[in-house]
């Protein structure tokens, strides 16, 4: 018995002793676990330490990979949870919302929606129990709620909208303290910036349908609340020393101006060109800008605020005035308009917080508001207006006075009263637009402010705006249209001005004693006073001359050519390079407004210049632009800036049909015809350049001297052999080095790129059949062995190989059918071969070069690569070789260019070709002619190529380059059309297909989701998207129809079952009519109808579709 009884109680003993030992070794596990986690906690934040405030760069840069590895690892959410929960420093905090933030906003392996919603919910309670964590710790949060608010927009949960309560998420915070109130408004403010924002990672149509469905359910309402807020603000007495509420109104501020800066219909303004902007509010806020109230709150504002603050309020007050005008009705507008005016009267009656520069710009950008929405007509009606454009006046002069103060908003001034003067010949208004007051004032102040700062500018050191070509380019651009408003009064100034600081500076030069600083400032001055002349004869353009005008610019002009004269004779002893490039600026505007085909030579400023120079008609007046265009590429050859302006002048003047035929009996035009070298031409020398990219502008040179010679060449060889002595000479200069293993090769490159630069001017001049051929005679075979040998040599240096590659593409290229051999020349074979020789050395050598670092694989390997494919492009669509004797004859110089281009091509990235615009273009364009031509060749690659190249189509239908989108239509509608034949084919008795076509047809077959996904893809586009070339959509789309009619099939289910039940129907009918018709062949007949169907059918889609918030989801599958 007790040995029993023992038994039994040894063996519950054991029991509960392995349950204990069971218990505690869980025990341990979660132990282990939690020092484990503990421990990991530690080692993220010494990371994010070492991420955040080293200075070490290699511990930064190990900080960041581990840091990139925990995003990235299965079990980061829990972990990111517990940093937020236990994390020590701000650090860690910060860590974890970005790391969540990437996480909700991954496309592939999305988080449950359940999931996104706690994490909406825990960030919320998170920032209502912690408001005082540090600020970017706070903004962090904030963007993460935002984040997936925006992406779960249209995310449904028992048939409730579950992430648009924003407001409701919101009102708790403002019922609490101001850190709580802040934090409240800041999410309104990032939330409304987040849906405005596009990102690369979604489709552009689902964010304008959410962006949509926002603007409609809720930004109104956070508009009206923030302008609430602003009024209960400012109805008390707020310290604004206080930084809680200080911040506090700059986020009410900030959630104001995200509201009216919202990009209501989805046109994605450009920034840069702001002042053109119309603010596209949506009719249902037409009563918050009908009342007063809204308009006079943020006025108030201004003048209550302090300058930390009020340029936000300006900034409202600028998008506030640029309402579309269609929201008001005539009445409104003006009354809105006069209340507008109002407050800038007030503004400008009260300037004290104007010296704030960024009041100054923001004020500046209200001014420009006015003209730019409303017209002269409407402004000149406001009561207030004589005083307001008086104060305007005012303030511009003073502005252009003081002209070392915020330079950047001058702009914005100068943009008011340039559409104030344009507008004057169009007012129909009685009331008087005093403008003929005002605008002689501007002008005035503009001038004499510019030559004033020269001394200053000299005096101190400061920057020379004159050295900003680009800014003072757009002054001077505005300025020709306000000058030429009251012509006379800016004519006579200028000649006032002109003449004194002529006369003075003759004196400073006649003087001995004279010092080195006043010349320079006389010629700074004149510098002005020319680019100023320029821009006021080329603002003729704008206004109906008169003779009286026409006389007035011929006062101008001659003193400029006697001014030129002055300077041209001292140019041996001393010259001033802004000076010439002034001058430079207004030959341009001069050549544009008096010289060419459309000028009437009875113009009285050609009258004034033979009365005082003796220069008596236009071919006088152009041998004094090739005086001065030979002067500056004597005098001026090592300067850059004025050899490439003087060079494009001259270009310029070869462009047109009676000038250029001035041009080649002048004297001076002979001798550059017949004297092209370095000898005469400075610039044209090889030793002296410092970089080979300097070289460039020999080829506009060759450009313009083609044109010339070409006007009376016809087939006139000896004068061709005799223009080409200098160049023949240079060539036998580069095959003497190279025939030599000891030569200088710094000077065999220069001589060469020069060499190739000329040469491609003079081809691209060469248009005409006679002349071209004469250069292809010159150029083969004797020098083009030169060519393929310098690409062997120096195909690692694209300073060498570029210019060589872009001749040889200029060469083939076949301009104006200037490439038509005669029946019996070979030339053109010949000519391919030389081609296909040079794409296959240069792409098989520079595939050798292996990895290239990032920022030099554009100008090392794709600048290179691109020609080479533009190059192969023009040949085979040249339409001057037969490319069927190749393969006839056994000769293999097609395959070998093909399969290099085919090397090429996979040794780029996807990436890569829709990164650089000059690379997508030419691979797009010969992928449209090799799919149209030989389609053959495309057949017989192997799948993986075939699979890049249809990758490639697919990510350029949705190109924002038209060029290319179209291009890749192009390129999907023969490769369809291949396959459709080829399947027709197979189920007809027909001779049996050959091996390529089979295997072709057996890719497609073994990946329908490639086709199919293109057919998702250009649907998508010509359904929800801004389809601008809707045509070259439609030629693909039936092709890829009749290839997937069930995929077909499935996809119009699924678009119609997403559309709410009332407008399902339409939507069925609108596809059947897309298909009536519609027969099972590609025949142009048919493709026509489709085209013709499509069109309907888009706008009915449309049409049906823009009262409707459904759709998202059909989106989403096929994005």
């Amino acid at each position: 018995m007790r040995t029993t009884e023992f038994r039994a109680a040894t063996s519950r003993g054991a029991v509960v002793s392995l349950h204990t030992h069971k218990r505690r070794s869980e025990r341990c596990m979660k132990w282990r676990k939690m020092a484990d986690h503990v421990q990991g906690l530690a080692q993220l934040e010494i990371l994010c330490k070492q991420l955040y405030e080293t200075t070490d760069t290699a511990v930064r840069h190990q900080a960041e990979k581990a840091l990139v590895e925990f995003t990235n690892s299965p079990d980061c959410l829990s972990k990111c949870q517990l940093l937020l929960e236990r994390g020590s420093s701000s650090y860690s905090q910060l860590l974890a919302a970005t790391c969540l933030s990437k996480l909700v906003s991954r496309t592939s392996n999305p988080l449950p929606l359940e999931q996104r919603i706690d994490i909406r919910n825990y960030v919320l309670n998170y920032l209502a129990t912690r408001p005082k964590l540090a600020a970017f710790v706070t903004q962090a949060l904030i963007q993460l709620y935002a984040r997936i608010t925006k992406l779960g927009w249209f995310d449904c949960q028992k048939d409730d909208y579950v992430f648009r309560n924003v407001i409701a998420d919101v009102t708790r915070f403002l019922q609490d303290s101001v850190e709580h109130c802040i934090i409240g408004v800041t999410i309104l403010s990032q939330l409304t910036n987040e849906i405005n924002q596009a990102d690369t990672t979604h489709p552009l149509t689902k964010h304008r349908k959410i962006a949509s469905s926002f603007r409609d359910s809720s930004l109104f309402d956070i508009f009206t609340l923030s302008c609430n807020l602003l009024k209960q603000a400012s109805g008390k007495n707020l310290n604004l020393n206080d930084e809680s509420q200080h911040g506090l109104l700059m986020q009410l501020l900030k959630l104001s101006y995200n509201c009216l800066n919202f990009d209501f219909i989805g046109t994605s303004t450009d920034e840069s060109s702001d002042d053109l902007c119309t603010v596209q509010i949506p009719t249902s806020w037409r009563s918050a800008f009908l009342d007063s109230s809204t308009l006079q709150l943020f006025f108030n504002l201004y003048h209550s605020l302090p300058p930390s603050l009020s340029p936000l309020v300006l900034s409202c007050l600028v998008q506030i005035a640029s309402v579309r005008r269609s929201l008001f009705n005539n009445a409104e507008r003006a009354k809105f308009l006069s209340h507008l005016v109002d407050g800038v009267k007030r503004i400008l009656a009260n300037p004290q917080c104007l010296p704030d520069p960024n009041n100054y710009h923001e004020f500046c950008r209200l001014l420009a508001r006015l003209k730019s929405n409303y017209q002269l007509g409407e402004l000149v009606k406001v009561e207030n207006y004589p005083e307001v454009i008086r104060l305007i006046a005012n303030f511009t002069v003073t502005s252009l006075q003081h002209w070392e103060f915020a330079p950047n908003s001058v702009h914005y001034l100068l943009s008011l009263w340039q559409r104030l003067a344009a507008s004057v010949p169009y007012v129909k208004a009685t009331e008087p637009h005093l403008l003929e007051t005002y605008t002689p004032e501007v002008t005035k102040a503009y001038i004499t402010s510019r030559l004033e700062s020269v001394h200053v500018i000299l005096r101190d050191g400061l920057e020379d705006p004159l050295d900003d070509a680009g800014l003072v380019q757009q002054q001077l651009d505005q300025l020709s249209t306000i000058g030429r408003c009251e012509y006379e009064k800016t004519c006579a100034l200028l000649v006032q001005l002109f003449d004194q600081a002529a006369q003075t500076y003759q004196e400073l030069l006649q003087s001995t004693n004279s010092s080195a600083a006043d010349v320079t400032v006389q010629e700074g001055r004149l510098t002005w006073l020319v680019y100023i002349i320029g821009a006021v004869i080329g603002g003729r353009v704008s206004f109906a001359s008169t003779d009286e005008q026409d006389a007035m610019d011929g006062e101008l002009v001659c003193r400029v050519l006697q001014l030129m004269n002055l300077t041209d004779s001292r140019l041996a002893q001393a010259g001033n390079e802004r000076l010439e490039l002034a001058m430079l600026s207004f030959f341009e505007q001069f050549r544009k407004i008096y010289i060419g085909d459309q000028v009437q030579k009875s113009s009285k400023l050609y009258r004034r210049l033979s009365e005082v120079l003796g220069l008596n008609d236009e071919t006088m007046v152009l041998s004094v632009f090739i005086g001065k265009i030979i002067t500056n590429l004597k005098y001026w050859g090592q300067c850059e800036p004025i050899t490439s302006k003087t060079l494009q002048l001259l270009n310029d003047l070869s462009l047109g049909y009676s000038s250029v035929r001035k041009l080649v009996k002048l004297s001076a035009v002979q001798f550059m015809l017949n004297n092209h070298t370095s000898e005469h031409f400075s610039f044209l020398g090889v030793n002296n350049q410092s970089n080979l990219s300097d070289m460039r502008c020999r080829t506009t040179f060759y450009t313009a001297l083609g044109r010339l010679l070409m006007v009376d060449l016809g087939e006139d060889e000896d004068q061709f052999e005799q223009f080409m002595l200098p160049l023949t000479a240079a060539f036998e200069a580069v095959a003497q080095m190279l025939s030599t293993n000891t030569f200088n090769e710094q000077e065999a490159k220069r001589t060469l790129v020069g060499l190739v630069r000329d040469l491609r001017g003079i081809a691209f001049a060469f248009n005409a059949k006679t002349s071209f051929m004469m250069l292809f005679d010159w150029i083969y075979p004797t020098y083009m062995p030169i060519l393929q040998r310098a690409i062997e040599l120096w195909y690692h240096d694209p300073a060498c190989t570029t210019p060589v590659l872009k001749l040889m593409a200029e060469l083939v290229h076949n301009r104006s059918q200037r490439l038509q051999f005669d029946v019996s020349s070979p030339n053109g074979i010949l000519l391919f071969r030389e081609t296909s020789k040079m794409i296959t050395t240069y792409g098989n050598r520079i595939l050798t070069l292996g990895e290239v670092p990032k920022d030099q694989v554009y100008s090392v390997k794709l600048k290179g690569v691109s020609v080479c494919f533009a190059m192969l492009k023009a040949v085979l669509s040249g339409n001057y070789v037969n490319f069927g004797v190749f393969r006839l004859y056994g000769d293999d110089a097609l395959d070998n260019a093909l399969q290099t281009f085919i090397k090429l091509l996979l040794s780029i990235p996807h990436s890569d070709l829709l990164d650089y615009p000059k690379l997508s273009q030419s691979f797009y364009s010969l992928l449209e002619v090799l799919t149209q031509d030989h389609m053959n060749f495309i057949a017989s690659l192997e799948p993986h190529v075939v699979m890049y190249i249809l990758s490639s189509i697919s990510e350029g239908l949705t190109a924002l380059d038209t060029m290319v989108c179209t291009g890749c239509c192009s390129s999907l509608d023969h490769i369809v059309t291949y396959l459709f034949k080829q399947l027709s084919r197979s189920t007809k008795k027909r001779p049996a297909p050959m091996a390529t076509d089979d295997r072709f047809l057996h890719i497609m077959q073994q990946h329908p989701e490639m086709i199919q996904q293109m057919l998702s893809t250009v649907l998508n586009i010509i359904i929800f998207e801004d389809c601008r070339n809707q045509w070259s959509m439609s030629r693909p789309l039936l092709g890829l129809i009749l290839l997937n009619e069930k995929y077909f099939a499935d996809l119009r289910n699924s678009i119609v079952s997403s559309q709410p039940p009332e407008k399902q129907q339409a939507m069925h009918l609108c596809f059947e009519n897309l298909m009536e018709g519609i027969e099972r062949n590609l025949l142009t007949k048919n493709r026509d109808r489709f085209t013709q169907n499509l069109s309907v059918f888009r706008r009915e889609v449309n049409d049906s579709m823009k009262n409707s918030t459904y759709g998202v989801n059909s989106n989403d599958m096929m994005s």
